[in-house]
């Protein structure tokens, strides 16, 4: 476990902690980034198992070596890399993560094995795809596995003193799915990214971030958010880092400027608010593929262990939460929005225009 102060503020925050706060509050993806922010074996170990590898299990080890064997030739037969064999062969594989975080060397290296990271990545969830496909396991089992997960994270928080006042579960019922899948503009093979959600409420507005902070070393590998799914109005993080004078000082390290999210907004990339909300809904919503561990009766012996089921996080204060409950924000109203948007789309060139009445004779 991470050694936290009680509650982690800003000013007790590591510059790992500011990279995976923004990639979760502007829906980035990992990616994109050039280095890792590993400093030990320890905090390697720690993520490891947070992603469900146990860095002791043979078993576990030896899958991290095939997701790596598959990476590296894939980036020497795609693109002829020279992948040095310190990164293809660890003597271990959290040297790969040390050596991607450019506190292993040789320096020369980092590079090459953020590259390879990348891949890997990639690999693994193109792995866990397909397992979940040949697994013997439900949707709704699945659930319940990431719901469990989801609310052990939870209780350690809350048993941690955590100022969280409630926190509740849900999964979509099958109407609902069919609602959600025909108010979406895409086709009906569009992903529902929030079968299973989750509702955090703080006490305050200011414990919002650092309550994410401690889900990020509980629950939340920073790799698996689901890049563009982030709806995020609560938080301005130039401002954040701005107004900070701990955070102001780790800015010029940061793999972006501040300006990153004013280009996101220019270009278009930032995700659309939800049309179906209310104007002044408010709330920080992010979308993460958690990694499930299938029981071994699912899966054959030769496969992996280690499934993804999307769960939608929401945090928000109880002020807002107040707020968001009343008014035009209010779920009632939000689902009449969305069930009269599926109607105007189910109903559309097949519902018979009634006939204007005659104008009387004139007198």
């Amino acid at each position: 476990m991470i050694v936290r102060p009680p509650l982690p503020v800003p000013e007790s925050w590591s510059l790992g902690d500011l990279e995976r706060l923004r990639i979760i509050l502007r829906g980035g993806s990992v990616i994109d980034w050039r280095r890792l922010h590993f400093q030990n074996r320890e905090e390697v170990d720690h993520y490891l198992r947070l992603c469900l590898f146990d860095p002791d299990d043979p078993f576990d080890r030896a899958r991290l070596q095939r997701i790596l064997d598959e990476a590296v030739d894939y980036l020497r037969t795609s693109f002829r890399y020279r992948v040095a064999e310190e990164v293809a062969r660890p003597r271990e594989l959290q040297d790969l993560f040390l050596l991607a975080s450019g506190v292993r060397e040789p320096q020369r290296l980092r590079r090459i094995a953020c590259i390879a990271l990348k891949v890997m990545h990639v690999v693994h969830h193109v792995e866990a795809r397909g397992l979940l496909h040949r697994a013997r396991v439900s949707e709704d089992e699945l659930a319940q596995l990431v719901t469990a997960r989801v609310d052990h994270a939870i209780g350690q928080l809350r048993r941690a003193g955590m100022p969280i006042l409630a926190a509740a579960g849900s999964v979509k019922t099958r109407h609902s799915l069919i609602t959600k899948l025909l108010a979406k503009k895409e086709t009906l093979a569009a992903q529902i990214y929030d079968r299973v959600r989750y509702r955090v409420v703080t006490a305050h507005r200011d414990d919002v971030l650092p309550v994410l902070v401690r889900l990020c070393d509980v629950l939340v590998p920073f790799n698996f958010v689901v890049p563009g799914q982030t709806q995020n109005t609560l938080f301005s993080f130039r401002r954040l880092v701005r107004d900070t004078p701990s955070l102001r000082k780790l800015a010029p390290e940061l793999q972006a400027g501040l300006q990153l999210e004013e280009h996101d907004r220019r270009e278009g990339n930032a995700p659309p608010a939800n049309e179906f909300s209310g104007d002044n809904y408010q709330v920080l919503n992010f979308v993460v593929d958690l990694p499930v561990r299938l029981p071994e009766r699912a899966v054959d012996s030769a496969d992996g262990r280690i499934a993804f089921c999307m769960v939608e996080l929401q945090l928000v204060d109880a002020d807002t939460a107040r707020a968001n409950d009343s008014g035009i924000n209010a779920h009632p109203r939000y689902k009449k929005r969305q069930l009269r948007r599926v109607l105007r789309r189910l109903s559309r060139g097949l519902v018979v225009p009634k006939r204007n009445k005659p104008c009387p004779p004139p007198p």
